[in-house]
């Protein structure tokens, strides 16, 4: 176990203690994780029978659809803001003046704990089969959690209060402690009422103000949010009714001490920019205690293969800046935005190691992994870095969706699992992580399907495309590759476990441990 502050081990590792070695938090819950992708192609979860989150659903859980005009009309918001400026930054103002004094410099305290769990999903809210397919694997890994941590987009696809029912309360009625968040773009395509409203407390939004002819062009045309309906908010408040369930979060960006941790949560808005503000308040909460850190934000710092430093308004600063300085102690990045897992285990030159972390699996459609280049980056390499799903089960899946829709379900443009694996692993310049795929002859059909998907086909629609094909790559029977984490910290050691949530009835209950870290603090 390595002993500087911030170093951590970047293997997967086996959960239990040696004998006659203290149980750590969660270990309890060891015994019970099933074969993961790494393993097994029944791991995976493509050989497998749909669990019962099936049951979960009733019939306005349709499968979720961007290709429906509403949902896109619904949307617009996020164009208006990158075609006619981005008043983000200016209303989160205006929400803040809307709070008032809150006291603490808005910390929740859970300092009290000498030891504390908690679990952490981002991308969650579509409502349908894919985000209910992650809550008997969550309610399984609940024991002795603080409370659940959403990161980014918590309600697909406008924000909107009552659309919390069905996307929010009715799925985690089960789930017994309080639940934390901070906004993604999509909860802010309302203004962020229906999150204000639900997180905070606050009933008005406060006055939207032109600014310029623009400003005013854009207000003419975005959507506006519904005014609450009383019954219908007393109806969701129902089923999270406990009051251990309760917890009132003092602003979109705050946060928590968590033992002995301090959760620094930052809200990014539509376009990943923070306000001047939330930067000194970022500043001002990162520096104040020595506690070791970890940063919970809506777009993640090192995604795709690709480093996003975070931009402050009117700052020549950066949010990575504040994490990377050595006096601020920060050991972790967590954040949303893209639906799938990723961990980027970065050294830095004073010897310390940060652990940036993807964790948007938590109920929206998979964005592709078998798009991530080969990773080369400043600090972190192709080596140290992992991902779920695994690349050849993204690329084999994919195959699959477009055979079916572009190909007719005639096969030709379809990709085993394990060949899959291979190719990706060959096309990398890496080894196969499964042993199967380590041993596949793969066909000449699989290498022309592959040079297809690899070279012409996209895994990810992009700026006007992103919703249309985001139907298009949404599917919602096993294996559906959703993930979420089980943060365990103690004095001396955090560590960090992605369980993955197949929708296979055999790992509902026994969810595969498909990475895990651990930190010395």
């Amino acid at each position: 176990m390595p002993t500087s502050a911030g170093s951590a081990t970047n293997a997967v590792t086996d959960s239990r203690p040696p004998a006659g070695e203290r149980a750590k938090p969660g270990d309890a819950i060891a015994s019970r994780e099933s074969v993961s992708s790494r393993e097994s192609v029944g791991g995976a979860g493509w050989t497998c029978s749909a669990g019962t989150f099936t049951q979960l659903l009733t019939k306005r859980d349709r499968p979720f659809s961007w290709l429906n005009p509403a949902p896109i009309w619904q949307s617009r918001n996020d164009r208006l803001a990158r075609w006619l400026g981005d008043p983000t930054n200016d209303r989160r103002r205006a929400w803040m003046a809307e709070l008032g004094p809150n006291g603490s410099d808005l910390v929740v305290d859970y300092s009290q704990k000498e030891r504390i769990s908690f679990l952490v999903m981002g991308d969650t809210g579509e409502g349908d089969a894919s985000q209910y397919a992650v809550v008997p694997p969550l309610l399984s890994r609940a024991e002795d959690t603080a409370f659940l941590f959403i990161c980014s987009d918590v309600i697909y696809p406008a924000g909107g209060i009552e659309a919390y029912m069905d996307r929010f309360f009715r799925p985690y009625a089960g789930y017994p402690g309080p639940i934390y968040a901070v906004p993604g773009n999509h909860d802010w395509y309302d203004d962020l009422t229906g999150f204000m409203f639900h997180f905070c407390g606050v009933e008005h939004r406060p006055p939207v103000r032109a600014g310029s002819v623009q400003g005013w062009i854009r207000n003419l045309l975005s959507s506006k949010p519904q005014p609450p309906d009383s019954a219908a908010v007393a109806e969701m408040r129902a089923l999270r009714a406990a009051p251990a369930q309760h917890a009132r979060q003092p602003a979109p960006y705050f946060a928590i001490d968590a033992g002995p941790l301090r959760l620094v949560a930052i809200d990014t808005g539509i376009t990943g920019v923070i306000d001047r503000d939330q930067g000194e308040w970022l500043r001002r909460v990162s520096r104040e205690t020595g506690k070791p850190k970890v940063l919970l934000t809506g777009k993640p710092i090192y995604v795709d293969g690709e480093h996003h430093a975070g931009p402050i308004e009117d700052d020549d600063g950066t949010v990575d800046e504040i994490v990377l300085d050595p006096k601020h102690n920060y050991v972790a990045a967590i954040g949303g935005d893209i639906h799938n897992y990723q961990r980027y285990p970065v050294s830095l030159a004073d010897g310390r190691t940060i652990q940036y972390i993807v964790s948007g699996g938590g109920g929206a459609f998979m964005h592709a992994t078998h798009k991530i280049p080969r990773v080369e980056l400043t600090g972190v390499h192709e080596r140290d870095f992992r991902c779920y799903p695994l690349r050849g089960d993204s690329l084999s899946l994919y195959s699959k969706l477009y055979d079916e829709k572009l190909g007719f379900g005639r096969g030709k443009l379809e990709i085993g699992p394990d060949e899959a694996a291979a190719i990706m692993a060959e096309r990398l310049g890496i080894e196969a992580t499964r042993s199967s795929a380590q041993s596949v002859t793969v066909s000449d059909r699989a290498r022309r399907a592959a040079k297809i998907l690899l070279g012409l086909l996209p895994g990810r629609g992009r700026g006007a495309l992103h919703l249309p094909f985001s139907e298009f790559f949404d599917w919602n029977e096993p294996p559906l590759f959703k993930s979420f984490l089980r943060v365990d910290a103690e004095p001396g050691e955090l560590r960090i476990r992605c369980f993955a949530a197949t929708g296979c009835a055999a790992q509902e209950q026994s969810p595969p441990v498909e990475d895990e870290v651990r930190i010395a603090l």
